[in-house]
């Protein structure tokens, strides 16, 4: 369990280092990657609604604090996107390669859009919507095209950090 947090709290931690030095300078339009809804979205597909909003959770409140933004507007987007693909992975049937690319999409898309809703009804937001619609997408099309090369390895970590399955007679 111990070694489980370790991996977990080592990925939060690099994807926040990485999208707070490397990616913040990678604009498209006004729009940054953001690594830890991607991160968030690999844990919920592949783990389940309680991984995902526990990564959710701790990469937002890890955010939050880093970033110095109004604390616990990107906790509450990233629990809840973690819990709701965690939910939908019960009803994928067939898993195919595309599923996390278009999981990560949509998500990170309905996720920043959730983000700057909260963040204006907390009046934080001065963006017009226009402006916020395009950085949603823009946002979830990042998270579409970086989803093949980062997946696999989160799918890595999460098999390698999983206790070992016991079978007693």
């Amino acid at each position: 369990m111990l070694r489980r947090v370790a991996w977990v709290a080592l990925v939060v931690v690099t994807a926040l280092l990485l999208q707070s030095t490397v990616f913040a300078e990678v604009q498209l339009f006004g729009a940054k990657p953001e690594l830890l809804y991607l991160v968030t979205v690999a844990f919920a597909l592949l783990e389940g609604p309680s991984e995902g909003a526990v990564v959710g959770f701790a990469s937002g409140m890890a955010q939050d604090f880093l970033l110095d933004q109004p604390k616990g507007i990107t906790a509450l987007t990233l629990t809840l996107l973690g819990y709701g693909v965690g939910l939908l992975r019960s009803y994928i049937v067939s898993p195919s390669p595309a599923t996390p690319t278009l999981l990560v999409g949509l998500g990170t898309f309905a996720a920043v859009l959730f983000n700057r809703v909260v963040a204006f009804l907390l009046g934080e937001v001065t963006a017009g919507f226009a402006f916020v619609l395009r950085v949603a997408l823009l946002t979830g099309l990042y998270g579409a095209l970086l989803t093949p090369l980062v997946f696999p390895v989160l799918r890595r970590v999460s098999a390698r950090s999983r206790p070992p399955r016991v079978v007693r007679w």
